[in-house]
């Protein structure tokens, strides 16, 4: 009885969570995906970026890596599904976190080696280069600590890291109302997208403090031990 009760009740709260943030996603994963068609000798339905045309690998690991850490990553914050699925969980957290990698390692490599995209300055360039070793760093820290079996500092890092793997999300929306209150400009522009970096990672810390607040409240002990049973075959 309390079993049930308490996945009804975890489950309206956290799957709006993962829903959320692939529809965060799906704006940069589709363009990802053009460019993809593109790139494959398909119809250019975005504008045609010319600084790919000799060497698009580094681009093509990226925008793959992007979906995968994006859209299984996602799931990876459901914790009745996490805790009803340890395996899975383990398993695709190894795939997100091999993702992450790649995605931060060929963003790093496309802003060292490639031309900058037209429209952005030196700013943007600086910004690319912290936040990408900064989602490298985190991956790091966050297999480290699992590896020690220190499960809050693991969600930390993880969290962490998708916030700024989800960077090129919220900078749609930071680039625009940027835009429309500050105007346009190289300097403005640059700004615009590193708030998106910036605001993902201040939601990330309030996330992470109040999942440390509702374990010590006791709460969420009472939940996982109140979960526990139905994976045994005990009755609910």
């Amino acid at each position: 009885m309390s079993t049930r009760s308490t996945g009804h009740r975890d489950r309206p709260h956290s799957w709006p969570v993962p829903a959320a943030l692939v529809a965060l996603a799906a704006i940069p994963l589709s363009a990802g995906a053009l460019r993809l068609v593109q790139l494959a000798g398909g119809p250019a339905v975005i504008p045609a970026d010319h600084r790919f045309a000799g060497f698009p690998g580094a681009l093509v690991v990226h925008i793959v890596g992007a979906a995968v850490f994006a859209l299984v990553g996602a799931f990876q914050f459901v914790p009745r599904f996490r805790r009803r699925h340890r395996a899975w969980h383990r398993r695709a957290g190894r795939v997100v976190a091999v993702a992450g990698l790649l995605v931060a390692g060929s963003a790093l490599w496309l802003t060292l080696f490639y031309q900058p995209q037209p429209g952005t300055g030196d700013v943007l360039y600086v910004l690319r280069v912290i936040f990408g070793s900064a989602m490298v760093a985190c991956l790091v820290l966050g297999f480290t600590a699992i590896r020690r079996r220190d499960i809050a500092a693991h969600r930390a890092w993880m969290i962490r890291a998708y916030a700024i793997g989800l960077g090129a999300g919220t900078q749609v929306f930071t680039e625009g109302i940027g835009g429309a209150v500050f105007g346009t400009g190289e300097v403005r522009g640059d700004l615009a997208k590193g708030a998106g970096w910036v605001l993902n990672l201040a939601v990330a810390e309030w996330v992470i403090r109040r999942n440390t607040a509702y374990r010590r409240s006791g709460r969420g002990r009472s939940a996982e031990r109140a979960v526990r049973p139905s994976r045994v075959g005990a009755p609910s």
